[in-house]
């Protein structure tokens, strides 16, 4: 595959710090705040419904570095969740009847304890999902991954930025196109998106500064082109907006788009996507052990509030669950349009799609 960007970290970027994304966000002038958007929602304060999902972020290391990724992943990263945050993620899950554990990373399956965290939380009777880059499982270390996904009945959410090799080759740089083919064959050949319950969803974001299309009517076309070009099958597409943090600001601001895209998503704000947005119904979990409303929050280093317990080793279900979400100008990225997260669209909208 082509060559590797190097992650703002090792650039020494000034946005690799959260404290100063959330600055330069809180200082870019917007229409209106989020918070006076969930007023007009009668959602302020933005509180959870229940915790169905704990999502495990159990490193940076990854065999990528994407021109758009919020985790600011790569090769040259080096967290990775200690073994007691592990144990304590595995414990919380099932003390607390948590009924999904998410695990993302990084590439996930690069932390060398993935496969006996899968293994021991299937064996919980949680439902396990997989967050898959498509080409750390083609790593000749990892090839077992697939099987091990199968046998466990996990299921498979792997990102692709588009069904041909040039989009996607500039977003996550030359070769990887045919490599996520290759992975997606894998995957197929086990029984994955082939209606036999072992799940594989897509996962698409826009390339540019502007709002993902309609998810039904894009899996339509990545279904019919997925089968026509490369005999591909998979379950079901998620369209996710491009979340201006990390990478992506970094995009933004060399391009002096900034204000611009942030406005686009603030006169986007849809009130039902508002209602559905993912910290409402899932609890983050740093590589550290901090405890996170989102993973993008999580990417900002805003963890949940301090009234409540903010490590996995001191989590209660019941008081994690009556906490005020921790909002900003970024969580208009999840509310724009038919809304975003990490399992896609969140509500029906009208809002068309504008070309950046």
């Amino acid at each position: 595959m082509g060559r590797v960007l190097p992650t703002l970290r090792k650039q020494g970027s000034p946005l690799a710090s959260g404290a100063a994304q959330r600055d330069l966000l809180a200082r870019t002038p917007l229409p209106r705040s989020f918070a006076d958007a969930l007023r007009s929602s009668d959602l302020y304060p933005l509180r959870p419904t229940t915790i169905e999902i704990l999502q495990i972020n159990v490193g940076k290391r990854c065999n990528q570095t994407c021109r758009h990724c919020h985790v600011d992943a790569g090769p040259d990263r080096v967290e990775e969740m200690p073994r007691p945050v592990l144990e304590a993620c595995l414990s919380f899950l099932e003390r607390a009847r948590i009924p999904t554990l998410d695990i993302t990373g990084g590439a996930p399956e690069l932390h060398p304890d993935f496969r006996e965290v899968v293994a021991r939380a299937a064996a919980l009777g949680a439902h396990v999902t997989h967050r898959c880059n498509l080409t750390a499982i083609l790593l000749p270390n990892y090839a077992d991954i697939p099987a091990l996904l199968a046998a466990r009945r996990v299921e498979v959410i792997a990102s692709l930025p588009y069904y041909q090799a040039r989009q996607t080759d500039a977003q996550r740089g030359e070769g990887v196109f045919e490599a996520s083919i290759v992975g997606l064959r894998r995957l197929n050949a086990l029984g994955y998106g082939k209606g036999t319950g072992l799940v594989l969803n897509l996962v698409t974001n826009p390339v540019g500064t502007y709002l993902p299309g309609s998810q039904a009517a894009l899996e339509r076309d990545w279904k019919r082109e997925l089968q026509r070009r490369h005999d591909i099958e998979f379950d079901h597409l998620y369209t996710i907006t491009n979340m201006p943090i990390s990478r992506f600001l970094a995009f933004l601001e060399e391009q002096g788009r900034t204000e611009e895209y942030l406005t686009r998503l603030v006169n986007a704000y849809n009130p039902r996507a508002a209602a559905g947005v993912m910290c409402r119904n899932t609890l983050s979990v740093g590589w550290d052990g901090t405890l996170y409303d989102c993973d993008f929050n999580q990417m900002l280093e805003l963890p949940v509030s301090a009234a409540v317990p903010r490590t996995i080793f001191d989590a209660e279900r019941a008081a994690l669950e009556s906490r005020d979400i921790e909002i900003g100008p970024h969580c208009f990225g999840c509310t724009a349009g038919a809304g975003s997260s990490c399992g896609g669209a969140v509500a029906v909208s009208s809002a068309a799609t504008v070309p950046g």
